[in-house]
């Protein structure tokens, strides 16, 4: 198993919650005896459940006076006794405790890999009108730069790039001023469960009080690498 594999697959996490199958919890094994950065978050979350167990295992003891017998009540008034209400709310801190402990872990792996200095799959659709279909190869949930040619006209006040999936859907549309229609753009598409296939990105000249018009459109193909 890759690091990077058992980052994005939050391995760790699930190895605590035992919910990994036999196969993969014997691969993370092997890769975190020998990786130092899964092993500390394996060691912190281990700490952390341990300590949650303490927590919840502490039996809560009330040194207020015995009182005479009581009414018994029935309905959402049982629920506020603190036999029931003190468990309850150890056992949502806990929950709380390890989601933010999971968020956080995400979050900090998320930030150190957005400022680290890399190569970003791309694909050049200036050239895009022949038969020849660009390809993008890009892993899963990574993001890619499309690089567009916009046939400018000075009739047009402003231009739209679109996108659309390879069932002909629309994605996502971003509005292009005509100072930047001048030169190549550089459209970063974000990460995301983008299927594989062929998209089409379609360039739209805007005018105002009419209907945007199609200038061109631009095929490529999306390969998902595993």
């Amino acid at each position: 198993m890759q690091h990077g594999e058992a980052i994005r697959g939050m391995t760790s996490e699930k190895y605590l919650l035992n919910e990994l199958t036999p196969e993969l919890r014997e691969e993370f094994e092997e890769h975190f005896f020998g990786c130092p950065d899964c092993a500390l978050e394996v060691k912190a979350g281990a700490t952390f459940l341990e300590h949650s167990k303490i927590v919840l295992a502490t039996p809560t003891q009330s040194k207020a006076p015995a009182a005479a017998p009581a009414r018994q009540t029935g309905g959402w008034q049982a629920w506020l006794r603190p036999a029931i209400v003190v468990p309850v709310m150890a056992l949502l801190l806990v929950v709380i405790g390890y989601q933010n402990f999971v968020t956080f872990s995400k979050l900090e792996r998320t930030t150190a890999e957005l400022q680290a200095p890399r190569i970003l799959p791309s694909a050049t659709l200036v050239s895009a009108r022949g038969d020849r279909v660009p390809v993008v190869a890009a892993r899963p949930n990574e993001s890619f730069l499309l690089f567009v040619d916009v046939p400018t006209e000075s009739r047009f006040t402003s231009y739209v790039c679109e996108l659309y999936s390879p069932a002909g859907t629309l994605e996502w549309s971003i509005p292009v001023s005509a100072d930047a229609a001048k030169d190549t753009l550089p459209l970063h598409v974000p990460s995301g469960q983008a299927a594989p296939g062929v998209y089409s990105l379609a360039v739209r000249g805007v005018l105002p009080g009419q209907n945007s018009s199609v200038l061109a459109r631009y095929p490529f193909e999306l390969q998902v690498q595993k």
